[in-house]
């Protein structure tokens, strides 16, 4: 939930290839490094994300150096099933259920970073394998100088001033396309009457995105009216971005719904550099980095015990008042994923 391309960091070789193909030390056998797979939101546009901040402080504070590679939620679990016989990463990051599914693929070991008991027992696995990082909610934006009266409802989107003015990201490759499907078929009460609503809806649908992150732009700059995202990266990007409006869908006469759909984070299965990854997890949940979840990253920090009261929690804290927030079946889902998505393909066409 992917929302960007595969996009390393300069550091990084073309990661196509075999980390051990790069000239020179490889991240692979380099002892002072970390090598974190993450679903985008977290690493700023100019360098002025969370993930910004807190690598910089970690690599300061330790000396170990974090290699970053960004994609999609089920394009990074994807590439590190790929690369199970010989792990090239550390830290995988990722959104629901495609944390589950790295779990139950076992691509990660068990850790639990320090802090980890001040996370939420619904925010972590029961196993000890991932904890939240970063917690955040499914949502839409749309344009506010384009539409004189924004969307409220689901059925707001099917008039036709919407074609082709809306998109979605890819629902099995995006985390947040999946979330779509999840939120759906929550709203609709069921698998059925969701897909019923996504093939209608799909008569405005511009078509497949593969990048949720896109689509904000897209809509800031008015070439899409209504796009789907999540809170963190929305809230995020509307600092460079001024015509994006965070809403949530709701059923016509009802409440609008949401649900958590945090970052979260695991110690993969014969790390490189399992001791480094440690580390890195520890830092991330550490109270200095969690105090600047919200101050910096725009979102909800995922530890109980760290209060914010910065402009931005208190923003945030406002947006979310009056939306119902549900707890999906992550169980099902994670089960079911594949039947849903082929659900999806066959309503929409896609």
């Amino acid at each position: 939930m992917p929302r960007n391309t595969v996009k390393p960091l300069a550091a990084l070789c073309v990661l196509a290839l075999p980390l051990s193909a790069c000239s020179g030390t490889s991240a692979a056998s380099d002892e002072n490094v970390v090598t974190v797979y993450s679903a985008d939101g977290l690493k700023g546009e100019n360098g002025d994300g969370w993930y910004d901040q807190v690598f910089k402080d970690f690599e300061k504070e330790t000396g170990i150096r974090v290699e970053y590679v960004e994609g999609g939620s089920g394009e990074m679990v994807q590439r590190t099933v790929r690369e199970k016989r010989n792990p090239q990463a550390d830290v995988l990051v990722t959104l629901p259920p495609f944390i589950q599914q790295a779990d139950t693929k076992g691509l990660l070991q068990k850790y639990a970073p320090k802090g980890a008991d001040r996370v939420s027992g619904a925010d972590k696995a029961a196993n000890g394998t991932w904890t939240a990082v970063v917690n955040n909610y499914f949502g839409f934006v749309h344009n506010t100088k384009e539409l004189k009266q924004a969307p409220t409802t689901w059925e707001d989107l099917l008039d036709e001033k919407y074609e082709n003015k809306l998109q979605y990201s890819t629902p099995g490759v995006a985390g947040d396309g999946t979330a779509v499907l999840i939120k759906a078929m929550h709203d609709f009460a069921g698998e059925k009457p969701a897909m019923e609503y996504l093939k209608k809806l799909q008569a405005n649908n511009v078509g497949p995105s593969a990048s949720t992150g896109k689509l904000a732009p897209k809509v800031d700059k008015g070439e899409l009216l209504v796009a789907n995202g999540d809170v963190q990266m929305n809230y995020a990007q509307s600092r460079s971005m001024p015509n994006l409006g965070i809403w949530f869908p709701a059923r016509e006469g009802g409440r609008p719904t949401t649900f958590a759909l945090p970052y979260a984070a695991g110690l993969l299965t014969d790390a490189p550099h399992t001791e480094n990854g440690k580390q890195l997890l520890d830092y991330l949940l550490s109270q200095k980095a969690q105090r600047q979840v919200s101050k910096i990253g725009g979102g909800f920090a995922a530890r109980q015990d760290v209060g914010a009261t910065d402009a931005n929690a208190i923003a945030l804290a406002k947006l979310m008042d009056g939306v119902e927030v549900f707890e999906p079946d992550w169980d099902d889902i994670e089960e079911n994923l594949t039947s849903y998505i082929d659900a999806w393909k066959e309503a929409t066409g896609s």
